[in-house]
């Protein structure tokens, strides 16, 4: 194994420390592994957390300030963090409107979330909230989820959710934007290369190397099959078509299309991915008036990309063209 690390037990505290470093706009409490925008809470303002383990990044923590979440939560490495990280972020960033929490769908998280809530509202009577992420149209069930499980769509929905926020949207009509949001989007993922968790120092599962696995997850759970490694072209068909079908999207719907990589894919790779899967979504009539493209919710350094499509409308367009300004995501500001 090699990593740029000084011990695998201090990982994610090495690396808070470095984020605290490079971006004076936020405000780390390193006991609790919690990132907060500088400013939080804001007043007027319904409250935004996120979180899950780390290895994921940018995704929680590079995603917190203004117009996307008001705090994130960093677990051990693809592990949940604890309701008590929960808690106290969620008492930080009630302003008095409430708070929403945004959880994808693995067991950990959505039962740390629901713990969180429960306290909160026993110690502090903060209404809280919940919306659950699954967009995988991969698999069902998988190793950590009942159900499918949430993957890209968190990012966008934490964008265009936090766009409202800041417009000083109620904690109800949040929660049905989030949901709104979810139900609109879908995502496939694949994999060409396992990655290795610090802690164990060997590759999550083996895959030859003339081998590709459709449908993987976010932390190497299964897919769908595993097959010889094809051409871009025939990578796209494989993760796009499926993502059209469960829809199903007609011809003349809008999408936004985020081709993420999953953390050891470099961008020029990316980019022509994303142009194969233009042409798919071209042939089938189906219109992209916004995209995104680059690594934003990875797998450690896990080759591979997944591709997330969100049915759009005028609104949705609106909230996600409005300013955000955090370490990953920015603009018009």
């Amino acid at each position: 194994m090699k990593k740029l690390i000084n011990d695998p037990d201090t990982v994610v505290s090495d690396a808070l420390i470095g984020m605290d470093a490079a971006h004076p706009g936020l405000r780390i409490d390193h006991d609790r592994h919690i990132i907060y925008r500088a400013d939080a809470p804001v007043a007027g303002k319904v409250g935004l957390i996120s979180g899950g383990g780390s290895g994921h990044e940018p995704m929680h923590g590079g995603l917190v300030g203004p117009g996307m979440l008001d705090a994130a939560c960093a677990g051990a490495v693809f592990t949940s963090p604890t309701p008590d990280q929960m808690l106290e972020a969620t008492k930080k960033v009630d302003s008095g409107m409430g708070v929403l929490h945004i959880v994808k769908n693995y067991t950990g998280d959505v039962m740390n979330f629901e713990m969180a809530a429960e306290m909160a509202a026993v110690e502090t009577g903060v209404e809280v909230r919940s919306v659950v992420t699954n967009d995988d149209v991969a698999v069902e069930d998988s190793l950590y989820t009942a159900g499918r499980r949430g993957v890209g769509v968190t990012v966008l929905l934490e964008k265009i959710v936090g766009a409202a926020a800041e417009q000083g949207r109620s904690l109800e009509e949040l929660v049905a934007l989030a949901g709104r949001v979810n139900d609109a989007g879908r995502s496939m993922g694949m994999a060409l290369t396992s990655c290795i968790v610090p802690a164990a120092g060997s590759p999550t599962f083996d895959l030859g190397a003339d081998e590709m696995e459709i449908g993987i997850g976010i932390h190497g759970e299964p897919g769908r099959y595993r097959e010889p490694l094809g051409s871009a072209a025939e990578i796209a068909e494989r993760i796009v078509v499926p993502v059209i079908q469960d829809f199903p999207l007609d011809k003349g719907d809008r999408v936004l299309a985020f081709v993420n990589g999953m953390g050891g894919t470099p961008l020029i790779e990316l980019y022509l991915m994303y142009g194969e899967i233009a042409k798919i979504l071209e042939r089938h009539g189906i219109e992209i008036p916004r995209n995104l493209v680059g690594p934003y919710i990875t797998s450690l350094e896990m080759a591979g990309c997944s591709v997330t499509l969100l049915r759009l409308d005028d609104e949705l367009i609106d909230l996600w063209d409005a300013p955000v300004n955090t370490p990953a995501l920015r603009w018009g500001v």
